[in-house]
């Protein structure tokens, strides 16, 4: 029987629907959990903050500039770790990611001086290098284009959901065990958290396959038809073969500037949130985590119903400049916000915004890219945008203290916001609506 007469009957569509319910449930749930551990790790230094600055006197720049030179270490070895899961395989690279990193995470507990706090972040971001993109380059190899961006924001919810639970976390952990065997609340919080990495690292290794074909759960019917999705999505890509192609790629740079700005917006958020909260005259840890965790919330709903929508749509860049703009609007409005319900509200929209403009991003730059282009690609898109992750914290932690106000580090996330969007529209549609 022809495939076009099976395709009539059902039975491609049956077999189609049901390899990707297999596919989803084997690895998008639990690469989630393995970014939730990620997110958290990287990020709880925001709220280690709250204790940490006062106990080794740390001045608002010192702490941004070690929040952000995270972004340095994991700059320099992005591409070169990309390509080598490439070669490998996700199974032993994520593996080794993620127990380096909670090694490195659980040292923090040691730091005592600025010098020590800059090294050992530094070294964090050398250690998380190519978990992300090596994850968005793995789904690239399991979903063709146009099933891609529901899936991306489903893997990503994992940012507001580490907000969602971790922050909680974080001010119970720092409140309930401060000087608990003569160590502070932020030393235990970096001890804790640090456990789940090296417990999903063993976990990586003996869940995850590398490929469709390593794939035992899948039948013999679903892996053909896997695999032929994704060859025929590649024939359509105009994609550079090599690495030094893809660094010749202006519509990579392109992407690069795009990726940048909004990260600025999301690390801006993510590690300013608890000061932000404090800020607004709520008292304790704890509550702080708790109504910080609420922009968070909005954020997983809103993201993964834009993904739903871009795929099914096969529209991209209006589905990021609208949710841009809107984390522009949320961020003027919440600089001057005084009470803690309107803080909350645009602090809201603002994460909605913002958070949802990543992982709908990566339905631009994997609309062209395959292959080796795919892995040198999304690796320099996301190292070089994610130098905004050293921007970002260093510029409002510079403007507080030069300022004495957060309010106009909030302006300039805005601007930077508003700036992506225009780049959003300059890429072709005829390029990404997939």
């Amino acid at each position: 029987m022809s495939q076009q007469v099976l395709a009539a009957d059902g039975p491609v569509e049956a077999v189609e629907t049901r390899a990707y319910r297999k596919v989803f449930w084997r690895i998008v749930p639990f690469l989630m959990l393995c970014y939730v551990v990620a997110y958290l790790d990287r990020v709880n230094v925001g709220f280690a903050k709250l204790q940490m600055s006062q106990a080794l006197g740390f001045s608002e720049t010192v702490f941004g500039l070690g929040a952000g030179i995270f972004f340095l270490g994991y700059f320099l070895f992005e591409v070169p770790s990309n390509l080598i899961l490439h070669r490998v395989g996700a199974r032993l690279w994520i593996a080794r990611i993620m127990v380096t990193w909670g090694v490195i995470s659980a040292a923090f507990m040691f730091v005592d001086s600025a010098e020590m706090f800059y090294a050992l972040r530094f070294l964090l971001g050398l250690a998380e290098a190519g978990f992300y993109p090596g994850v968005i380059l793995y789904l690239t190899q399991w979903y063709p284009s146009n099933r891609r961006a529901k899936i991306i924001a489903i893997f990503m919810s994992a940012i507001p959901v580490s907000g969602i639970f971790g922050n909680p976390l974080s001010g119970w952990i720092m409140d309930s065990f401060n000087q608990s065997h003569g160590l502070a609340g932020w030393q235990w919080m970096f001890l804790i958290e640090a456990v789940p990495a090296l417990l999903m690292g063993v976990a990586v290794f003996l869940h995850l396959d590398n490929s469709i074909k390593d794939a035992a759960w899948l039948e013999d019917d679903e892996k053909e038809l896997l695999a032929r999705n994704i060859e025929a999505d590649s024939r359509t890509k105009q994609s550079p073969q090599t690495t030094a192609a893809t660094f010749k790629d202006g519509r990579v740079w392109l992407m690069c500037l795009i990726y940048f700005t909004f990260v600025i917006g999301q690390y801006g958020l993510t590690f300013w949130m608890p000061s932000l909260v404090k800020a607004t005259g709520v008292v304790g840890n704890f509550n702080i985590g708790l109504i910080s965790a609420i922009p968070f919330l909005c954020a997983v709903v809103v993201m993964i119903l834009c993904g739903r929508s871009a795929d099914r749509m096969r529209e991209r860049r209006w589905h990021l400049v609208v949710p841009a703009l809107c984390g522009a609007v949320g961020f003027i409005v919440a600089a001057t916000a005084t009470s803690t319900p309107l803080a909350i509200a645009c602090l809201s929209v603002a994460a909605a915004g913002v958070i949802t403009c990543a992982p709908l991003f990566w339905s631009l730059p994997t609309a062209f890219l395959t292959g080796t282009g795919a892995a040198a690609g999304i690796a320099i898109v996301n190292s070089v945008g994610n130098l905004a992750g050293f921007a970002g914290p260093y510029l409002i932690g510079a403007i507080k203290d030069f300022t004495g106000s957060t309010a106009f580090g909030m302006y300039a996330l805005a601007a930077v916001l508003v700036i992506g969007a225009g780049a959003v529209l300059t890429v072709p549609a005829k390029l990404v609506n997939r």
